[in-house]
């Protein structure tokens, strides 16, 4: 695989430079569908290989599994690489699956169980045990995983968001200030969480899923806005929505509702008319946004990353954005690839 000549993107306010082009491991995990192991340390050397410098990865993935595979394959690799992984979980030996009073997308996980944590001396232990499990010595960017009503519920996240203000975030900017870790934030799947982190304090970066896409701009204000005066990056992950801008039929981590499949089908024909193919508009498109410093999707093989990278070196004329705009397939006020606001 030929390396790309990738663009980067400051982290916030910090020195980090991250590609524009991510690499998220939810996918070599095993979610939902078996991804051997050795095809998915395959799949982020391929990375390394095609110029992509940042990965993403996080304890719940497979239960520990994700953090050892990348670790693997980042570990005696000489290129300059950014590596994020996420606290909130502390994982906890299991003797079998019955053990787990919950259900999971995990084909064959590490055998743990996640207890969420959001103190400062979960968030430390957390930072430990990932250094454990990657098998490196440096994590660049820490982020606080799926804290938020979505996840947790109201009445169980008011517990958890009291226990990030009054000692996990302290614990995250010590790391920071130490030099431990370069860059704090979020990594979640609601934007709404993350207008109520910028009242703890200030944040580098958030991972963001599925809200800032070719099929759903919701984020765009107040969110994205406010990143923007708060020196604030943004990370977009599943800017496929789960799969739904592949063609797919599934839609954040379920099957697609029908008004989801029929504007996806919109969005499709619309591309079609320039000679687009739609996961190349959707890989593109978060990146007009100046608060959105990359774009993480989540490849399973290292072919399906070369797809990706066919995706991403798609020339796509300006008036495939202005017909998007034009037809208000995008929300008003959204930045576009060619410089026009729709």
């Amino acid at each position: 695989m030929s390396a790309t000549k990738f663009k980067t993107r400051r982290v916030g306010t910090t020195n980090l430079e991250v590609t524009e082009l991510g690499l998220g491991s939810a996918t070599l995990a095993s979610i939902f569908q078996a991804v051997p192991d050795d095809q998915a340390r395959a799949t982020v050397s391929a990375g390394l290989d095609a110029g992509i410098n940042y990965f993403d990865t996080a304890p719940q993935y497979g239960y520990g599994r994700a953090e050892h595979l990348v670790g693997d394959a980042l570990r005696f690799r000489p290129e300059p690489k950014i590596l994020s992984t996420k606290v909130g979980r502390l994982l906890r030996p299991v003797q079998s699956e019955a053990e787990r009073d919950y259900g999971h997308a995990w084909v064959n996980p590490f055998p743990f169980e996640q207890v969420y944590d959001y103190t400062y001396a979960g968030v430390m232990k957390s930072y430990e045990h990932s250094l454990a499990r990657l098998g490196l010595s440096k994590i660049d960017i820490l982020f606080v995983h799926d804290i938020g009503v979505a996840t947790h519920g109201a009445e169980q996240n008011a517990i958890y968001w009291r226990q990030l203000a009054e000692g996990g975030y302290r614990a995250l900017t010590e790391l920071k200030a130490s030099g431990k870790v370069s860059a704090i934030g979020l990594g979640v799947n609601e934007w709404e969480v993350l207008m109520d982190a910028f009242e703890l304090g200030d944040w580098d970066v958030f991972l963001l899923a599925g809200r800032y896409t070719l099929l759903e701009q919701t984020s765009l204000n107040p969110f994205l806005s406010t990143c923007l005066k708060r020196n604030a990056s943004v990370v977009v992950g599943g800017p496929f929505n789960g799969g739904a801008l592949m063609g797919t039929g599934m839609w954040n981590y379920a099957k697609a509702p029908e008004h989801v499949i029929q504007r996806v089908a919109d969005l499709n024909a619309t591309c079609a008319e320039f000679g687009v193919p739609l996961g190349a508009a959707a890989l593109q498109f978060p990146l007009a946004h100046k608060a959105v410093c990359n774009v993480l999707p989540g490849p399973k093989s290292p072919a399906e990353l070369d797809g990706i990278l066919n995706w991403w070196n798609t020339k796509i004329p300006d008036g495939l954005w202005d017909a998007l705009a034009d037809r208000k397939f995008v929300a008003p006020g959204t930045p576009l690839p060619n410089g026009r606001t729709a």
